[in-house]
């Protein structure tokens, strides 16, 4: 489980956010993990993200929704650095997206990449570059994804859930204070569904941040504290899950839930 894992290690971003003074006429809020400022991305002669401001707390699930080509994976991608903005700003408690400590956030793609080596292994290599090589520690997060009798197998030959569920714990393996989730169980069956929300909520739990992209509704039902839903590029409504799913206040997410298409 989550708990088995070792507490934190001391010089990531909370610590170093801790240090981090004001900036003039800034007013501290220890409650918001990220802040946005009229982020805009343009690429090939479109604008994909649309001069984006909000903010997201530190505890929970924050999931992303929206409709296809609404700009909710490269927003992700933004935000964890993978893409340089045209424009805008970017914090991280306080701190801009460049002074982020590397391993203090992780991302998990739809299409799982691992290491062409065992299923063991690519948590070895993990633990190896946190310092950490504990047997114990990787066996116990083989264990959470249920391939602790997969150990010697070589990854790229498991079923494409296993490979997920490999992904994600390797992803924990960081001890991330962020986790990005760009559509984990797309196309996955529902045994790995499950499983893979399971660790979600457990990592959740232990103090994870997870912020989620997701085109499944009834998996943003089950999993979301607080929803952002974009459309055409702009954020469109920020509430939480609860609010979202009863009363969407904006037209796009309201037919988005309908079933409706969103065009």
């Amino acid at each position: 489980m989550l708990d088995r894992f070792p507490s934190r290690m001391p010089g990531g971003r909370r610590d170093q956010a801790e240090q981090h003074a004001a900036l003039p006429g800034e007013t501290p809020r220890s409650d918001v993990m990220l802040r946005v400022d009229h982020l805009t991305f343009a690429a090939g002669g479109r604008t994909i993200i649309d001069d984006v401001s909000f903010d997201l707390q530190h505890d929970g699930v924050s999931v992303v929704m929206g409709p296809n080509g609404a700009g909710k994976s490269v927003l992700i991608r933004l935000l964890h650095g993978l893409l340089n903005p045209t424009s805008g700003d970017i914090r991280w408690d306080g701190l801009p997206l460049e002074k982020v400590p590397p391993h203090s956030q992780a991302l998990v793609f739809q299409r799982p990449v691992l290491l062409r080596r065992t299923v063991a292994a690519n948590l070895d290599f993990v633990l190896k570059l946190q310092g950490r090589k504990d047997r114990e520690q990787r066996d116990a997060l083989l264990e959470l994804a249920g391939l602790l009798d997969r150990a010697d197998q070589q990854a790229r030959a498991l079923s494409g859930g296993e490979q997920q569920r490999l992904a994600l714990v390797r992803a924990l393996a960081l001890q991330p204070d962020v986790l990005f989730l760009d559509e984990p169980t797309a196309s996955l069956d529902p045994a790995s569904v499950q499983r893979i929300e399971t660790i979600l909520l457990n990592a959740r739990n232990a103090g994870t941040k997870i912020i989620l992209v997701t085109h499944d509704i009834g998996q943003a039902r089950r999993l979301a504290d607080d929803v952002v839903f974009i459309h055409d590029g702009r954020i469109v409504e920020q509430q939480s899950a609860e609010g979202f799913f009863a009363q969407p206040t904006s037209r796009a997410a309201a037919a988005y839930l309908s079933g409706s298409l969103v065009l």
